[in-house]
């Protein structure tokens, strides 16, 4: 089971290297490294199990945060209270195949599992994008995402590039955007 030990924090290389694809079929270590990443962000979303294993709530863990330099992402965005999740999936060597021009940024900015400190300021991504990517069948997919989960699987592909998500924000003036930005409660 992955716990917050297990996650890797800013400093560590592994956050600030390029991952490698994924090769299908995947190995036994491959799948179980999936599961368990899912299975972090179930947890750390279920308030009883959160709080007996001390996890921070995620909706996204990629596998360069637990050490293993794959592109590969576990994203479990929650649904409207009682729904199904908006997006649940491990996306396997996911690309960006288009977005949107319109930024967006989340109105109370990011965090991340990997950081251990608030880093205040808008991190402006694509507002829409389309992704490619594999499941842990290998079955491909492409979808369009929009608002909140369009901004967590950005910030999730970012890791598998050695981005962090405060390498977008304006350091000379962090709650800048552009006029037609939106903000995302």
């Amino acid at each position: 089971m992955i716990t917050m030990k297990n996650i890797i924090r800013e400093g560590n290389d592994t956050l600030r290297s390029q991952s490698k694809d994924v090769a299908f079929p995947l190995s036994a270590d491959n799948k179980k490294l999936a599961q368990d990443m899912m299975t972090f962000l179930e947890n750390s979303q279920d308030q009883k199990i959160a709080e007996k294993y001390h996890l921070r709530a995620g909706v996204g863990l990629a596998a360069p945060q637990v050490d293993v330099p794959l592109n590969m992402a576990a994203v479990l965005v929650p649904g409207p209270e009682g729904e199904d999740p908006s997006f649940k999936d491990v996306i396997i060597n996911p690309v960006i195949i288009s977005h949107s021009v319109q930024g967006a940024a989340l109105s109370e900015g990011e965090g991340c599992l990997s950081v251990d400190r608030d880093v205040p300021g808008y991190v402006v991504r694509h507002d829409r994008i389309t992704l490619r990517y594999y499941d842990t069948n290998g079955e491909q997919h492409k979808i369009r995402l929009k608002n909140y989960p369009a901004i967590v699987c950005q910030h999730e592909i970012d890791h598998l590039h050695g981005t962090l998500f405060y390498d977008h924000i304006n350091k000379q003036e962090p709650f800048s955007m552009e006029d037609d930005d939106l903000i995302i409660e």
